[in-house]
C-alpha cells in the first residue's frame, strides 16, 4: 500500500504543472488523471511504502497492463510521458535518486501495410480495349501506373515532354519538387504510343500527358472515377485506387528483385524506412507460399 506522502509529492508536482509550466487545463486534467491512475494502481499491486520507491518494473507492469486492457499506444504514451515527466519532477528537488520512467518503450502503433492487388488481378485490370479515345487513354494511364509506380500527383502534373522513348523513361517531379527518372516497361510504351494516336487528333490541347476529350488536364479525381468505372466493367470485385497500382508495383518488383534501394529510388522515397513497409508484404508472399508449398507447414487432416 502507499503512504500519505504520495498525496504531498502528487499535489507538488500539479502545482508545479500550473504555476511555473503553466499548461493548459486539459493538459493538467491529462497529468492528474495519468499520475493518480498509476497512484492507484501502484497501491493495489504492490507493498511499496511511497510513490517516490517506484522501480522500472513497476512501470513496465502498469503499461503491461494497461496494454492488455486495450489502450492505444498512443494513449500509452501519453501516459508514460505523464509519469517520466512526474519522476522528473521529484528528480529535480531530489525526492529521487534517478527516473525510472526513462527508457521504457510502448507498443508501437499497428502498421497499416499497403494495399496491393495480386499478379493476375493487375492483368485482368490491365484488359481494357484500346481502340477509343478513352480506352487507348485510360489502359495508358494504368499501364503507367503499374509499370513505373507513380504517384496520383505526379501522373495529372506530367506533360507530354516527360516521356522519353528513346530511353524508354519518364521524368517525374515529385515531392519536394524533387526531379527523377524512372523506366517505363515495353508494354506501357506501347499504350501511351496507342493513347498518342489519338490524343494527336485533338488541337489546341494543354501540354498535359493524359487529357479529356475537351483537351484539358485530368484531375486526380477524373482518374480514381476512369479506375473505378473499370473494376466495375471487368467484374473485378476487390476495391482498387489508382495508388493500388503503385504500392502493387513496388510489391512486385521487391518480389522479383529483392533490391529495396532500386525501388526507393523508383518510389522517390526520401527515407528508406518509408520503402521498408513493403517488405512486410514481401514476407507475407513469402509466408503464403511457405503455407501452401512446404510438407510441414500443411495442416493434417
Amino acid at each position: 500500500m502507499t503512504g500519505k506522502q504520495d498525496h504531498v509529492l502528487i499535489d507538488r508536482f500539479l502545482v508545479y504543472l500550473r504555476t511555473e509550466k503553466r499548461y493548459s487545463e486539459h493538459t493538467y486534467s491529462a497529468y492528474q488523471r495519468d499520475i493518480n491512475e498509476f497512484h492507484k494502481w501502484l497501491g493495489a499491486n504492490n507493498t511499496l511504502d511511497n510513490i517516490a520507491e517506484a522501480h522500472r518494473e513497476d512501470i513496465q507492469a502498469f503499461v503491461a497492463q494497461l496494454h492488455r486492457q486495450g489502450n492505444s499506444p498512443k494513449t500509452l504514451k501519453r501516459k508514460l510521458s505523464s509519469l517520466r515527466s512526474f519522476f522528473n519532477y521529484l528528480l529535480m528537488n531530489s525526492d529521487i535518486k534517478t527516473n525510472p520512467a526513462l527508457d521504457i518503450s510502448t507498443p508501437k502503433p499497428a502498421q497499416h501495410l499497403p494495399k496491393t492487388a495480386d499478379v493476375e488481378l493487375i492483368d485482368r485490370l490491365l484488359k481494357i480495349p484500346s481502340d477509343t479515345f478513352i480506352g487507348a487513354r485510360d489502359k495508358a494511364i494504368l499501364e503507367l501506373f503499374y509499370s513505373s509506380g507513380l504517384r496520383l500527383s505526379e501522373l495529372t502534373s506530367s506533360d507530354l515532354d516527360a516521356i522519353n522513348f528513346s530511353d524508354k523513361t519518364i521524368r517525374i517531379t515529385g515531392k519536394g519538387n524533387k526531379t527523377r527518372i524512372v523506366p517505363v516497361g515495353l508494354t506501357a510504351i506501347e499504350a501511351i504510343n496507342q493513347w498518342f494516336r489519338y490524343r494527336d487528333l485533338l488541337t489546341n490541347t494543354d501540354q498535359a500527358l493524359f487529357i479529356s476529350q475537351r483537351g484539358t488536364r485530368l484531375t486526380a479525381r477524373a482518374i480514381q472515377k476512369r479506375v473505378d468505372v473499370w473494376v466495375k466493367k471487368l467484374g473485378i470485385e476487390q476495391s482498387m485506387h489508382p495508388h493500388t497500382l503503385r504500392h502493387s508495383f513496388a510489391s512486385h518488383v521487391l518480389q522479383s528483385s529483392g533490391d529495396l534501394r532500386a525501388v526507393q529510388d523508383m518510389l522517390g522515397h526520401a527515407d528508406i524506412g518509408t520503402t521498408q513497409i513493403y517488405t512486410h508484404l514481401d514476407y507475407q508472399h513469402l509466408s503464403k507460399a511457405y503455407d501452401a508449398a512446404h510438407p510441414r507447414a500443411k495442416k493434417k487432416k
